[in-house]
């Protein structure tokens, strides 16, 4: 079977399986990344995720994560929502975390993706990832033609703007590669204008140490008071770079029921937010993202909104 023939079958799995889109590439050394990554974090745009730091060898070759790798199979999964929070004054969610949180569920679609492939193809090794390991996703992604890192450094695709997760499977197969697409946001400075805190510290370029969901998600410690007052409301992530993106106004509502929020959430007022007990958090977000920041992180992000 030819290495475009396999690619064919991949392609398909994935489009059964509910994925938005597939791109494939060569399982290569990112030489150009590396020096990108390497000044971003000399710079100390990582803030205190120490985690980006680590694996640095890994991170830029896919080969050191994954021996004897060859392809990197990168895909994508809507999650736009088609609710919104009723009341326009209460604390913000960043969308992706409206649902069930999506770690486990693209990882239970990677696992069957990854058995499908043995199925059709033959012996196959690799492994799957969902933000959970030193992975340049949105760099793969881009490489494999599934859109192009803009300059809010979100991965958007023409298509379908920027809603939804990456996730890749890296394995040991000869698939046959797609080309990177060309950059399309022009002369818009949309996203580098409305973000709040000054984030961007050039285009394409974040200081991530600056971001709302940096300061609401990854911070542990006390939120620093000079940016009091410029969180927009936002209590857990930000979508306000995604908000003002042109391209999302080819957003198109996801059809995963997981991702589907409570509607108990979607009517919480700011009254409700601000008073929100241990136990109604726990009963809201039992399987959520917003577990990342847990009750106490929760009510410090609330607590500095006001």
């Amino acid at each position: 079977m030819s290495s475009e023939a396999r690619a064919a079958i991949v392609k398909q799995i994935a489009q059964r399986l509910g994925f938005m889109a597939c791109g494939i590439s060569k399982a290569t050394f990112l030489e150009e990344e590396a020096s990108r990554l390497e000044s971003w974090l000399m710079q100390n745009h990582h803030g205190e995720m120490g985690y980006m730091a680590r694996n640095f060898d890994k991170r830029i070759d896919p080969r050191k994560l994954v021996p004897g790798a060859k392809s990197v199979v990168s895909l994508l999964y809507n999650y736009y929502p088609n609710a919104s929070q009723k009341d326009k004054d209460a604390p913000k969610l960043a969308r992706y975390a409206y649902g069930k949180d999506y770690h486990p569920i693209i990882k239970d679609k990677l696992f069957e993706f990854m058995h499908e492939i043995q199925t059709k193809i033959g012996a196959v090794e690799g492994r799957v990832f969902v933000d959970s390991a030193p992975v340049l996703e949105k760099v793969w992604a881009a490489k494999s033609g599934l859109g192009w890192v803009g300059k809010n450094t979100n991965l958007i695709r023409k298509q379908n703007g920027s809603y939804f997760f990456i996730a890749e499977l890296i394995i040991d197969l000869e698939l046959a590669a797609d080309q990177a697409v060309t950059d399309h946001c022009g002369s818009c400075t949309a996203c580098l204008d409305a973000c709040p805190t000054n984030a961007f510290v050039a285009p394409y370029k974040l200081d991530a140490s600056k971001c709302i969901s940096y300061f609401t998600i990854e911070l542990k410690d006390a939120i620093p008071n000079e940016v009091k007052g410029q969180f927009d409301d936002w209590a857990f992530g930000c979508d306000i770079c995604q908000e003002v993106c042109p391209w999302n106004r080819f957003s198109t509502p996801h059809n995963e029921p997981q991702f589907e929020p409570n509607p108990e959430l979607m009517q919480l007022s700011k009254n409700d937010w601000h008073e929100i007990t241990e136990e109604v958090f726990n009963r809201l977000f039992e399987v959520s993202a917003v577990q990342r920041t847990g009750f106490n992180g929760l009510k410090r992000n609330l607590e500095f909104l006001k």
